[in-house]
Protein backbone atom coordinates (compact mmCIF):
# COMPACT_ATOMS: atom_id res chain seq x y z
CA UNK A 1 0.00 0.00 0.00
CA UNK A 2 1.09 3.59 -0.58
CA UNK A 3 1.81 6.41 1.69
CA UNK A 4 -0.32 9.25 0.26
CA UNK A 5 -0.11 11.83 3.03
CA UNK A 6 1.96 11.95 6.12
CA UNK A 7 -0.14 15.34 8.39
CA UNK A 8 0.85 16.63 11.55
CA UNK A 9 -1.35 16.99 13.88
CA UNK A 10 0.11 17.82 17.13
CA UNK A 11 3.65 18.22 18.32
CA UNK A 12 3.97 14.42 18.88
CA UNK A 13 1.88 12.94 16.35
CA UNK A 14 0.88 12.45 12.80
CA UNK A 15 -1.74 10.98 10.56
CA UNK A 16 -0.60 8.84 7.87
CA UNK A 17 -3.23 8.09 5.12
CA UNK A 18 -2.80 5.33 3.02
CA UNK A 19 -3.79 4.15 -0.55
CA UNK A 20 -6.29 7.62 0.39
CA UNK A 21 -8.61 5.18 2.05
CA UNK A 22 -7.99 4.99 5.66
CA UNK A 23 -5.55 6.56 8.21
CA UNK A 24 -3.98 5.66 11.29
CA UNK A 25 -2.60 8.27 13.93
CA UNK A 26 1.36 7.23 15.17
CA UNK A 27 3.94 9.17 17.02
CA UNK A 28 6.72 11.25 14.84
CA UNK A 29 9.27 8.75 15.70
CA UNK A 30 7.37 6.14 14.80
CA UNK A 31 7.20 7.09 10.87
CA UNK A 32 11.00 6.29 10.86
CA UNK A 33 10.72 3.06 13.29
CA UNK A 34 8.51 1.81 10.65
CA UNK A 35 9.48 2.96 7.37
CA UNK A 36 7.11 5.32 6.79
CA UNK A 37 7.60 8.00 4.27
CA UNK A 38 5.35 10.01 1.90
CA UNK A 39 4.15 9.29 -1.13
CA UNK A 40 6.17 5.58 -0.94
CA UNK A 41 5.34 2.02 -0.66
CA UNK A 42 4.27 0.78 3.02
CA UNK A 43 6.13 -2.43 3.63
CA UNK A 44 3.58 -5.14 4.27
CA UNK A 45 5.46 -6.45 7.20
CA UNK A 46 6.00 -3.05 9.15
CA UNK A 47 2.46 -2.75 7.93
CA UNK A 48 1.44 -5.49 10.62
CA UNK A 49 3.87 -5.01 13.07
CA UNK A 50 1.80 -1.30 13.28
CA UNK A 51 -1.21 -2.41 13.41
CA UNK A 52 -0.32 -4.90 16.36
CA UNK A 53 1.12 -1.72 18.06
CA UNK A 54 -2.10 -0.06 17.62
CA UNK A 55 -4.27 -2.74 18.90
CA UNK A 56 -2.63 -3.04 22.19
CA UNK A 57 -2.74 1.06 22.14
CA UNK A 58 -6.30 0.86 21.53
CA UNK A 59 -7.26 -1.73 24.02
CA UNK A 60 -4.97 -0.14 26.83
CA UNK A 61 -7.10 3.33 25.76
CA UNK A 62 -10.12 1.37 26.56
CA UNK A 63 -8.92 0.19 29.93
CA UNK A 64 -7.65 3.42 31.12
CA UNK A 65 -11.06 5.33 30.24
CA UNK A 66 -13.00 2.60 31.82
CA UNK A 67 -10.72 2.93 34.92
CA UNK A 68 -12.69 6.55 36.06
CA UNK A 69 -16.21 5.43 34.93
CA UNK A 70 -18.55 3.22 32.66
CA UNK A 71 -18.85 3.91 28.98
CA UNK A 72 -21.51 2.56 26.38
CA UNK A 73 -20.04 0.89 23.53
CA UNK A 74 -20.95 3.94 21.46
CA UNK A 75 -19.13 6.09 23.73
CA UNK A 76 -15.89 4.10 23.65
CA UNK A 77 -15.76 4.16 19.68
CA UNK A 78 -16.43 7.85 19.84
CA UNK A 79 -13.44 8.63 22.03
CA UNK A 80 -11.43 5.94 20.03
CA UNK A 81 -12.43 7.71 16.86
CA UNK A 82 -10.97 11.04 18.38
CA UNK A 83 -7.29 9.50 18.90
CA UNK A 84 -7.33 8.74 15.55
CA UNK A 85 -8.09 4.61 15.45
CA UNK A 86 -9.36 3.10 12.15
CA UNK A 87 -12.81 1.54 12.45
CA UNK A 88 -11.60 -2.31 12.29
CA UNK A 89 -8.90 -1.70 15.35
CA UNK A 90 -11.83 0.17 17.18
CA UNK A 91 -13.85 -2.73 16.86
CA UNK A 92 -11.29 -5.33 17.88
CA UNK A 93 -10.40 -3.37 21.01
CA UNK A 94 -14.22 -2.85 22.30
CA UNK A 95 -14.71 -6.79 21.44
CA UNK A 96 -11.77 -7.49 23.51
CA UNK A 97 -13.36 -4.98 27.22
CA UNK A 98 -16.54 -6.59 26.61
CA UNK A 99 -15.27 -10.28 26.44
CA UNK A 100 -14.18 -9.23 30.25
CA UNK A 101 -17.28 -7.48 31.04
CA UNK A 102 -16.39 -4.40 31.38
CA UNK A 103 -18.00 -2.82 28.64
CA UNK A 104 -22.15 -3.87 29.40
CA UNK A 105 -24.74 -1.53 27.83
CA UNK A 106 -27.25 -3.42 29.31
CA UNK A 107 -25.63 -2.90 32.77
CA UNK A 108 -24.75 0.93 32.15
CA UNK A 109 -28.72 1.34 30.79
CA UNK A 110 -29.98 -0.57 34.18
CA UNK A 111 -27.70 1.10 36.60
CA UNK A 112 -28.46 4.38 34.84
CA UNK A 113 -31.92 4.15 35.26
CA UNK A 114 -31.67 2.94 39.07
CA UNK A 115 -29.54 6.44 39.79
CA UNK A 116 -31.51 8.85 38.41
CA UNK A 117 -35.42 7.51 38.01
CA UNK A 118 -36.14 9.26 41.26
CA UNK A 119 -34.48 12.57 39.51
CA UNK A 120 -35.66 12.49 36.03
CA UNK A 121 -38.55 11.40 34.11
CA UNK A 122 -38.69 8.58 31.84
CA UNK A 123 -38.79 10.69 28.61
CA UNK A 124 -35.33 12.77 30.00
CA UNK A 125 -33.95 9.48 30.80
CA UNK A 126 -34.75 8.08 27.21
CA UNK A 127 -33.07 10.78 25.98
CA UNK A 128 -30.06 10.62 28.11
CA UNK A 129 -29.56 7.36 26.93
CA UNK A 130 -30.20 7.61 23.74
CA UNK A 131 -28.13 10.21 23.14
CA UNK A 132 -25.21 7.92 24.93
CA UNK A 133 -26.13 5.69 21.67
CA UNK A 134 -28.06 3.26 23.63
CA UNK A 135 -30.94 1.39 21.36
CA UNK A 136 -34.53 3.56 22.75
CA UNK A 137 -36.34 -0.24 22.60
CA UNK A 138 -34.13 -1.65 25.08
CA UNK A 139 -33.89 1.06 26.87
CA UNK A 140 -38.07 1.26 27.02
CA UNK A 141 -37.87 -2.43 28.11
CA UNK A 142 -35.38 -2.19 30.97
CA UNK A 143 -37.12 0.93 32.31
CA UNK A 144 -40.45 -0.93 32.38
CA UNK A 145 -38.71 -4.13 33.95
CA UNK A 146 -37.09 -2.04 36.71
CA UNK A 147 -40.35 -0.04 37.58
CA UNK A 148 -42.05 -3.85 37.98
CA UNK A 149 -39.53 -5.06 39.96
CA UNK A 150 -39.67 -1.81 42.73
CA UNK A 151 -43.45 -1.78 42.31
CA UNK A 152 -43.64 1.94 42.40
CA UNK A 153 -43.66 4.68 39.93
CA UNK A 154 -40.91 7.25 40.28
CA UNK A 155 -42.07 10.03 38.19
CA UNK A 156 -45.47 10.30 40.45
CA UNK A 157 -43.51 10.79 43.25
CA UNK A 158 -41.02 13.28 41.23
CA UNK A 159 -44.31 14.95 39.87
CA UNK A 160 -45.15 15.25 43.59
CA UNK A 161 -42.29 17.05 44.71
CA UNK A 162 -41.88 19.35 41.93
CA UNK A 163 -45.48 20.61 42.97
CA UNK A 164 -44.81 20.64 46.29
CA UNK A 165 -41.63 22.58 45.44
CA UNK A 166 -43.78 25.24 43.32
CA UNK A 167 -45.82 25.56 46.46
CA UNK A 168 -49.16 24.67 44.43
CA UNK A 169 -52.25 23.80 46.01
CA UNK A 170 -54.69 22.17 44.13
CA UNK A 171 -57.93 23.50 46.02
CA UNK A 172 -56.85 26.85 45.98
CA UNK A 173 -54.90 27.17 42.70
CA UNK A 174 -56.38 29.29 39.71
CA UNK A 175 -56.75 28.13 36.23
CA UNK A 176 -53.85 30.22 34.84
CA UNK A 177 -51.67 29.00 37.81
CA UNK A 178 -52.72 25.19 37.42
CA UNK A 179 -51.88 25.60 33.29
CA UNK A 180 -48.65 27.14 34.52
CA UNK A 181 -47.59 24.46 36.52
CA UNK A 182 -48.87 21.42 33.75
CA UNK A 183 -46.55 23.26 31.41
CA UNK A 184 -43.40 23.11 33.72
CA UNK A 185 -44.28 19.57 34.04
CA UNK A 186 -44.60 18.82 30.28
CA UNK A 187 -41.41 20.58 29.72
CA UNK A 188 -39.70 18.11 32.38
CA UNK A 189 -40.69 15.25 30.34
CA UNK A 190 -43.58 13.86 31.86
CA UNK A 191 -46.85 12.16 30.11
CA UNK A 192 -50.25 14.76 30.35
CA UNK A 193 -51.76 11.83 31.85
CA UNK A 194 -50.04 11.33 34.73
CA UNK A 195 -49.37 15.12 35.20
CA UNK A 196 -52.91 15.55 35.29
CA UNK A 197 -53.68 12.52 37.83
CA UNK A 198 -51.26 13.97 40.23
CA UNK A 199 -52.14 17.30 39.77
CA UNK A 200 -55.65 16.86 40.38
CA UNK A 201 -55.49 14.21 43.35
CA UNK A 202 -55.67 16.40 46.61
CA UNK A 203 -58.33 18.44 44.95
Amino acid sequence: MIVTRIEEISKSKVRVTLDSEFSLVIYKGELKKYHITENEEFPQNQYELLLTVLEKRAKLRCMNLLKSRDYTVYQLKTKLKENGYPEFLIDTAIEYVASYGYVDDERYTRAYIESVSGTKSRNQIMNDLVRKGLDRQHIAEAYEEIMAEHNEDPEEDLIRRYIVKKHYDAATATYEEKQKLIAFLYRKGFGLDKIYKIVDENK
